[in-house]
């Protein structure tokens, strides 16, 4: 392969950063386009020319919520908007009942740590926290195994490992855990956006993920399917006006529950957030995720081939099927490194003792050779 299936020129056209800079970040921060920008421009424009114009807001609000229903195959009824996949995780732990025989959470290790978090300030409600480890960056579907039993209410599983971008097998995940009558939560945020991924068919019974990763958007909108049938049986003590049958009641004396996923909602929804968060994903959508999928994998693949050849370290999968559009390079200094790249307007990004190369669909081999070429350099091994 050496060029996608869509035009990639037209693609790069519609960033304007790429003319100064080589943005391989996507699994920390996308880039603004020019679509974005004008979804932005358009909230922007009526706040200013209308004053409010809440009817429109919601509309667009509304609109974002079915655009993200569409991208993993579902139906908008079976989405909540959240501002964070922190706050989402929340309304979904706090909606369940850790008692009754099941109060075991099982979370894997490379849970973004967020999640964890959310799971654990749960055990004051009598949720018992397990942990399935990471090892050499994976997450071995032995251990799930191992830890999930008839006492496990629910299994916590991130689609995509954000420090290596090692990709679960959810389905596999799923049957082990229905297999023993627990439900299944996903943390999507590092995969979506990179490779098809339809929900239902996944087994999980929650998927949460946020925008401004590898769905093009920006920070404070996130959204969290519910299988059908689930959510009417989910009380969360995380809530707000937006969650309720009729949020237009203004009745603070009376506490029922949206329809479906709907309950989910919070305060006031992100509204220039969903109006950037529907142009990302709507771009997305019309190039194809299958067609991106290809091509991430591609750029993936010459990642690690790259930094091999070039002596640096690979944490985690090098296999292309078991690896998101991630690479992790192994980096003591890795935010001096970061900085280093930056002077020369190359955006990579740090985490802990790694340093990731997150290509999307909108880069070039050259800006994959380019970024490991100055990761060598910045760390002194021959390129």
């Amino acid at each position: 392969m050496t060029t996608p299936a869509y035009d990639l020129e037209s693609v790069r056209s519609e960033i304007p950063l790429l003319r100064t800079h080589v943005p391989l970040n996507n699994c920390s921060q996308a880039p603004q386009s020019l679509r974005t920008r004008r979804a932005a421009d358009a909230y922007l424009a009526s706040w200013n020319e209308m004053g409010m114009d809440w009817d429109l807001w919601m509309g667009e609000v509304e609109a974002a919520r079915a655009e993200f229903a569409t991208l993993i195959g579902a139906e908008a009824s079976d989405v909540g908007v959240a501002t964070s996949v922190s706050q989402a995780t929340s309304s979904v732990a706090s909606g369940l009942t850790y008692s009754n025989g099941r109060r075991r959470v099982v979370a894997s290790g490379a849970e973004f740590p967020t999640v964890g978090h959310v799971w654990l300030a749960q055990e004051r409600f009598g949720a018992d926290v397990r942990w399935v480890p990471v090892r050499r960056g994976r997450v071995d579907i032995a251990d799930y195994e191992a830890a999930i039993d008839e006492d496990t209410l629910i299994v916590s599983a991130c689609r995509g490992y954000y420090q290596t971008g090692f990709k679960q097998d959810i389905e596999e995940i799923a049957r082990i855990a229905h297999g023993k009558g627990s439900l299944l939560f996903v943390d999507a945020y590092q995969t979506l956006g990179s490779e098809p991924f339809d929900a239902p068919a996944s087994g999980a019974d929650f998927v949460a993920a946020g925008n401004l990763k590898f769905l093009m958007g920006i920070p404070g909108i996130a959204f969290v399917w519910v299988r059908p049938g689930l959510a009417d049986g989910l009380r969360p003590a995380v809530t707000g006006w937006f969650g309720r049958a009729d949020p237009f009641s203004f009745d603070a004396t009376r506490l029922d529950w949206g329809e479906g996923a709907r309950r989910l909602d919070l305060g006031t929804p992100p509204v220039l957030e969903a109006y950037v968060a529907r142009a990302g994903m709507r771009w997305l959508r019309e190039i194809g995720l299958e067609e991106i999928g290809a091509w991430t994998a591609h750029l993936g693949a010459r990642c690690v081939e790259g930094a091999q050849a070039r002596g640096l370290t690979v944490v985690g999968p090098t296999e292309p099927d078991r690896k998101a559009p991630t690479t992790a390079i192994l980096c003591e200094r890795s935010h001096e490194v970061e900085a280093a790249l930056r002077a020369r307007n190359i955006i990579v990004s740090a985490r802990g003792p790694v340093i990731r190369l997150a290509p999307h669909f909108y880069n070039t081999v050259e800006d994959v050779d380019d970024g490991l070429d100055a990761v060598a350099r910045a760390m002194g091994t021959s390129a």
